[in-house]
């Protein structure tokens, strides 16, 4: 039974004034001209196209409506206002002019802070954050140096030696800007500090270290001196605020290196965790670690939702998060308490040497996971004999397992995969009805743990290469586009440029120039050639980020026609009630047109973005890699109402506002995974005149 909603709430959901809808991230609207009853006759309203499309190109940018005005990203992290009604552009900035860069960036949304008649529209563009008057687009001077803080300052190490970049907007609470970033996944790294600034000034307020320094909490779960060179456990995916207790929840991703642990033994708390702070100071409430001494890049793929639960017949404030496991778990906000019963299961050692796994971790009992759990010889795919035959002799070179089976040699199945299970676009919670809806995937990846070249004496660009970069991109170069390009073009782009990409890193890619300017050049030289060179001197072995072993790459599960190797469902998208734990619905998400042309339906497929979820009844995604659509779904009963094509996949989260009494949703079509095509443009929808 529901529990009416309290007085003037839904006002307060009438608006898209943050990513996700507001600073709870709960994705909801309370507008409802678009309904059950007419989301048939939706049409395009407008299409603004940035122009911006190339190969591998995204948008994750999930739009912000302030005042009839949209803020959105472009490809290239070009920050635009657009006319909300009519797509009509307002203003343009981009953070790369002065300096001639032009690169693709993930940019999964923006933020807004107002006091008065300053109006700030707050942007990350690699490691810098920007502040943007709202109305003209141009830099706050007064903000930081020339409107803009650098990330990588204040983390107690060399600037020019880290990797920095924001791809999910922070939060802001009253006037504290918030906010984590995306670092390297390999080593060096940089510390994952959580951190508060003056919205009105960039000044640092308070930093949170997610690797304890000495008399800090969990400081005895990591090597005594591992917080001055160990890196990770980082916020990427985005905060949420609980803007009335003054609570920041943050969730963490790993410690670097992401699959091999042995120069950080022990727990490594915060790494892998859910942490509570106080918004005003920083200091820690309370936190929840889900994975102890990560090595399967489990990292906390979503910013938690803020939702509500009945339990003894009173609505509890919870927050709610998913994980690329497949699980979901929910905490009181005030005390971490998890709402749902769970428990420690054991888990196997490492046959790595050198490594040292938790033997114990946590894994909830309710709700069920919304993916499948362990590659099984039933599970594999019938979809061609030829398909199931090659799968099954492969499946049987390769460890399987429960959770928590350890990285091997041979190779284990992560499953699901390193993109989940759940991912970036996150949960979508319904206040009415206090269903989550969770879009999944079910893709079985491979992990292999092979032995490093060994970094004694000199060594020769490709042995530089294969040694610092082939677990990434893969000795062949091929890498696992679009989160690890393949380098096999070099030779197209300018030397200076791949240097100082080497020397300096970007995005997830850490900056190599501890290796010496002859090492560099010497990769450089290999890249953009093909042809090895002589021996350099390069980094000592000794050095405390050195590891024996490194992985050979992402590796997809993928039978011989390049589709899953495992049985459908390939995505799913799931209806989960929070009183009681069970499932409304549950349907296969997305499908391959070549395959449906031939009759094999609704597989689901790998999916990337959002849904949300409205007054009207309905449930708005995109998300699916292959078939371009934009659906809207009942949101009680999970039957398709209406759906579109797209110019490009909808990899994103769609936004829903109202100008002027006419109600809109908007969804930008980046396209770019998978191999699928790239777009550029946000396409509008609204009900005919």
């Amino acid at each position: 039974m529901l529990v009416p909603l309290a007085m003037g709430w839904a006002q307060n959901y009438k608006e898209w004034r943050a990513a996700g809808g507001g600073q709870d991230f709960i994705r909801y609207s309370a507008l409802k001209q678009i309904n059950k009853d007419n989301v048939g006759k939706l049409e395009v309203a407008w299409t603004y196209d940035t122009g911006e499309a190339s190969k591998g190109s995204e948008i994750q940018c999930n739009p912000i409506v302030i005042d009839g005005v949209l803020y959105a990203a472009s490809p290239l992290n070009r920050v635009f206002a657009l006319d909300a009604a009519t797509g009509k552009l307002k203003w343009s900035f981009d953070p790369f002019e002065a300096s001639g860069t032009k690169t693709k960036s993930k940019n999964r949304g923006v933020m807004y802070w107002a006091n008065g008649k300053d109006k700030r529209i707050l942007a990350g563009a690699r490691f810098h954050i920007w502040a943007l008057n709202a109305e003209t687009g141009r830099p706050i001077q007064s903000f930081g140096k020339d409107g803009r803080i650098d990330l990588r300052e204040n983390l107690g190490r060399d600037p020019e030696k880290l990797t920095a970049a924001t791809t999910s907007p922070g939060v802001i609470y009253q006037d504290t800007l918030i906010t984590g970033f995306m670092t390297s996944e390999g080593l060096p790294s940089a510390p994952g500090d959580i951190r508060g600034y003056d919205v009105r000034t960039g000044a640092l307020r308070w930093s949170f270290h997610t690797i304890p320094h000495p008399g800090e909490f969990g400081y005895e779960t990591w090597p005594k001196d591992g917080w001055k060179y160990l890196g990770g456990a980082n916020s990427w995916p985005g905060l949420t605020l609980d803007e009335k207790r003054g609570i920041v929840f943050v969730p963490t991703g790993s410690a670097a290196y992401d699959f091999y642990g042995a120069n950080r033994h022990g727990d490594n708390l915060f790494a892998n965790s859910l942490i509570a702070l106080d918004a005003k100071t920083g200091k820690r409430k309370w936190h929840f670690q889900f994975v102890k001494h990560d090595v399967w890049d489990r990292d906390l793929p979503a910013a938690p939702s803020l939702v509500q639960a009945m339990r003894n017949g009173k609505l509890v404030d919870a927050v709610a998060q998913i994980t690329k496991s497949g699980h979901l778990w929910v905490f009181d906000r005030e005390t971490g308490e998890s709402l749902f019963p769970w428990k420690e299961v054991d888990a196997p050692p490492s046959p790595v040497d050198g490594e040292l796994l938790a033997r114990k971790q946590p894994l909830p009992l309710k709700p069920e996971a919304f993916s499948r759990q362990k590659v099984t010889e039933d599970i594999l795919t019938r979809r061609t004999p030829e398909a199931h035959r090659v799968a099954l002799e492969r499946f049987r070179t390769i460890r399987t397992g429960e959770q928590f089976a350890p990285p091997s040699f041979e190779g284990t199945f992560v499953f699901p995969g390193f993109d989940g299970g759940g991912e970036w676009g996150g949960a979508t919670f319904d206040p009415e009805t206090r269903l989550m809806y969770i879009n999944a995937n079910e893709m079985a990846w491979v992990l292999r743990i092979v032995p490093k070249p060994a970094a004694r004496g000199g060594q020769s660009g490709k042995a530089l290469y294969v040694r610092q970069c082939a677990a990434c991109h893969r000795e062949d170069m091929g890498g696992s586009p679009p989160e690890f390009p393949a380098l096999t073009k070099m030779s197209e782009r300018r030397k200076e440029d791949v240097a100082g990409v080497i020397r300096k890193g970007a995005g997830r890619m850490p900056g190599f120039g501890h290796l010496g300017d002859a090492a560099i050049e010497a990769i450089t030289a290999y890249l953009m050639t093909g042809k090895d060179t002589a021996p350099v001197q390069t980094v000592a072995s000794d050095s405390p980020i050195e590891l024996k072993y490194a992985t050979d790459g992402y590796n997809k599960f993928l039978d011989p026609d390049g589709y899953p190797a495992i049985a459908p469902p390939w995505g799913t998208l799931n209806a989960i009630n929070l009183d009681t734990g069970e499932y409304a619905w549950k349907i296969p998400f997305g499908e391959f047109p070549e395959l449906a042309a031939k009759g094999m339906r609704n597989t689901g497929t790998e999916n990337y973005g959002g849904s949300v979820v409205t007054a009207g009844g309905l449930l708005f995604i995109g998300a699916t890699n292959h078939d371009r659509k934009f659906r809207a779904f009942d949101k009680l009963t999970g039957k398709l109402l209406w759906e579109t094509l797209l110019p490009a996949s909808g990899n994103a989260t769609p936004a829903v506002y109202e100008v002027k009494g006419r109600q809109y949703v908007v969804i930008a079509a980046g396209g770019g995974k998978s191999g699928a095509p790239s777009g550029g443009s946000y396409v509008a929808f609204a009900l005919p005149r």
